[in-house]
């Protein structure tokens, strides 16, 4: 009896179903036909919109002519010197950054120790090479904070400008 009662619930509900569908797909044609009324702010909306001006800002290098524009088109034109065709946007074209001129050769060499050191996998090295590399990842962020500590210190103390 119950796997009976079961059955037909499940018939009930596909017939429900199918019912929807069929009720839906009668009512989308209605719908696609039907348009709304135009009122008088929506028609003049739409000649507005026909009538007005569209801007176009372009960018022309050199000697190249300004285009000019079709029906109701505005265009704008910034002129460059041909220099600038090829060149990386100015917003891109950052300073380089200088090493500082007074490095001293203390801090080289101890550079090119640490780095050596790395490459070979010491301990406290913070290398994925060797067997003690794992050690040195923690003191390096340790030291990393300690200086950042002192860099907002020193900078609190300036009032809050960073010194170069």
């Amino acid at each position: 009896m119950t796997a009976f009662a079961a059955a037909r619930s499940l018939l009930i509900a596909c017939a429900g179903f199918l019912l929807g569908l069929l009720l839906a797909a009668m009512a989308l044609p209605l719908a696609a036909r039907a348009e709304p009324a135009k009122t008088a702010p929506a028609a003049k909306a739409e000649t507005a919109a026909a009538n007005e001006s569209r801007t176009i800002s372009i960018v022309v290098y050199g000697n190249d002519p300004c285009p000019t524009g079709k029906d109701n088109e505005i265009i704008v034109c910034a002129r460059e010197p041909e220099s600038e065709r090829y060149r990386i946007p100015k917003r891109f074209r950052g300073k380089k950054v200088q090493p500082a001129p007074g490095n001293s050769w203390v801090n080289k060499v101890r550079t090119t120790e640490d780095v050596s050191r790395e490459a070979a996998g010491l301990p406290n090295t913070c290398s994925m090479v060797g067997t003690g590399g794992q050690t040195g990842c923690f003191a390096q962020f340790q030291t990393q904070s300690r200086l950042q500590r002192q860099q907002e210190k020193e900078d609190a103390a300036n009032g809050g400008i960073p010194q170069d």
